[in-house]
């Protein structure tokens, strides 16, 4: 049995179905392999390894079984790097197969060679090469191990080309497969139970209470337990931008996303006066705490954290209570502790700060409205997420959000309305890479074919990938991409008008031509330049299923009006908590 039969073995054992990649000059046994055994495990070529990793990285985050792809050796691997520092960062379970140069060329001038091994071990959980043919088994236990149990992450494997060609011995190994290690969680745990009992009884105390939902709780799939929680115990819940869709966002406890990039003004003065605030899989960082500058009432000691990883426990302040666990074991847990039926006492004792908030809401949307209803030329980005939030919910159907880092993020956060708990959004927002979200549609509808793949994506990110289009149409992917056109990187542009000046270097550049770009590459297309030909597009696109389809929208930048960016406010001496809906230039 050859060392490639037994790599692809073991794939199929695990329940992996699809493999993301790109060919080359080493990974020619393993697609040998891999075709022997098409009608059980697929191969799916993209255009560029970053590409095959945002694939993988995407079907991870809507699944719970770990996203699998492979490169060649050399050039191969270094494209690699951004998806799989992403995903490991983000806590997405991804295992990269790094198909090298046989072990015998190591240290002789070998074309491609690297020490692949050491050049991913600082941005992944584990990173090995394989030197013995007989311990690939042992190894892809390992890796689905590593990637599945307790914080997951990113494993890369190293496997030189002659560990494929080598025969082995069928009788000298085992191909078992660990069954807890196919989907993550792999080995969820739950804390001491007089954690629990302390952590009920703190939020039972408290008047003012919050939850905090962060990205933890959408890789746990743990929403409707947060949303439980928070309606046997009547606690308002905000989210981090990475836990958006947590609970259904006209949900009376849904106050709105916290932090930075995105925020909204009266979620962001919730966590300011609440008495505790218990954050569930989140790491309390930069953006969430805007720095750490917010809220400006210190956290230390009224905040408790449920978390799967102890060693971020108390990272950035002084927790009244820590709790090691899995989110959805942790909260279902607590569900039970908390009885059947909902807390009367509690309820009533915290309803004045529930509608203290939903009148803070109200006041928020209701001023917002002037901004959503905007038709002004060129078309506003607040105008063109309500186009889609209502494209969306006239489809009536589950979608798969992927949104770039770039310019959607801060008025797609803010504006976005989620009322389908099977949609998910999700905002790849470790590194910040652009170019991710065109071919993460390829991973999600992989992930799961009933819920329709949605890319939202600037014009500087639709050029970083623009070749996956092909991929797109040969695989008939029914996905519709948003490309947002305005000709700059305008997040930076942004940062260069905050200086107070508009000296903007390096920033700009010629809009591209998305509808006949798509056209070129056989997708269904059309141009939207203002509110009205942006509904009939979108009307179109979710009635489209043939294939994936294309909206180029032509947007105002984000570097023409301060976004809803809280410390961009504060730089501009705006009182980023304030509900009105001021419009803000730079200079």
């Amino acid at each position: 049995m050859r060392g490639a039969d037994i790599l692809v073995e073991m794939l199929v054992g695990y329940g992996v179905e699809v493999v993301f990649g790109v060919p080359g000059d080493t990974n020619v046994p393993f697609y040998e392999a891999l075709q022997g055994r098409e009608h059980e495990i697929r191969h799916v070529m993209a255009r560029d390894e970053r590409s095959a990793g945002y694939m993988a990285d995407a079907y991870g985050r809507f699944t719970k079984k770990p996203g699998v792809f492979e490169c060649p050796s050399g050039a191969g691997a270094m494209y690699s790097l951004p998806p799989v520092a992403e995903s490991n960062s983000s806590s997405v379970p991804v295992i990269l197969l790094t198909i090298d140069i046989p072990l015998p060329g190591e240290g002789r001038g070998v074309l491609t060679e690297l020490d692949c091994a050491r050049l991913f071990d600082p941005i992944t959980k584990m990173s090995v090469q394989v030197k013995s043919a007989e311990k690939l088994p042992e190894i892809i236990r390992r890796a689905f191990r590593v990637a599945c149990s307790g914080k997951p992450g990113a494993v890369h494997l190293q496997i030189p080309e002659d560990m494929l060609m080598a025969e082995v011995d069928p009788a000298r190994v085992s191909l078992h497969v660990e069954e807890e290690c196919r989907e993550f969680p792999a080995y969820p745990t739950l804390p001491a139970p007089e954690k629990l009992d302390t952590l009920l009884q703190l939020l039972r105390a408290s008047s003012k209470p919050l939850i905090v939902s962060g990205g933890g709780v959408n890789r746990a799939c743990a929403g409707p337990d947060v949303t439980e929680l928070a309606e046997k115990l009547n606690i308002p819940v905000c989210t981090t931008m990475t836990g958006q869709g947590t609970m259904p966002d006209d949900h009376p406890l849904a106050v709105g996303v916290i932090g930075d990039n995105g925020f909204h003004p009266h979620a962001n003065w919730a966590l300011e006066h609440a008495d505790f605030v218990l954050f569930v899989g989140s790491k309390m960082g930069s953006v969430v705490t805007i720095g750490w500058t917010f809220p400006k009432i210190t956290l230390n000691k009224r905040v408790a954290q449920i978390d799967i990883d102890p060693e971020i426990m108390a990272n950035n302040y002084e927790n009244a209570l820590s709790v090691p666990g899995d989110a959805m074991l942790v909260l279902r847990k607590l569900n039970e502790l908390a009885g059947a039926d909902p807390d009367r006492e509690q309820a009533a004792r915290t309803q004045p700060w529930v509608d203290e908030l939903n009148a803070m809401r109200a006041e928020f949307w209701e001023n917002a409205e002037s901004l959503l209803g905007a038709d002004s030329s060129p078309l506003r980005p607040e105008r063109a997420v309500r186009c889609f939030n209502e494209a969306l919910e006239a489809y009536g159907k589950p979608a798969l959000i992927y949104s770039d880092a770039g310019t959607p993020t801060p008025h797609m956060t803010r504006f976005l309305k989620l009322q389908d708990p099977r949609t998910r959004f999700a905002i790849p927002r470790a590194f910040g890479g652009l170019g991710s979200a065109l071919p993460a549609t390829v991973g999600a509808w992989f992930a799961d074919k009933s819920r329709r793949p949605v890319g939202m994506f600037g014009d500087g990110s639709f050029g970083m990938s623009v070749g996956e289009l092909e991929t797109l149409v040969r695989l008939q992917v029914p996905a519709i991409l948003l490309l947002f056109n305005n000709g700059t990187f305008g997040w930076i542009k942004g940062l260069h008008r905050l200086r107070g000046h508009n000296q903007c270097f390096g920033v700009d550049f010629m809009p591209p031509r998305g509808q006949a770009i798509a056209e070129a590459f056989g997708l269904t297309a059309w141009t939207a330049k203002d509110a009205a030909s942006l509904d009939d597009a979108l009307k179109q696109a979710f009635d489209h299923t043939k294939g994936p389809c294309l909206i180029d929208i032509h947007v105002e930048s984000i570097a023409d009006r301060v976004p809803p960016v809280y410390s961009w406010l504060s730089k501009m001496g705006k009182d980023p908590l304030s509900t009105a809906a001021e419009e803000i230039s730079y200079l």
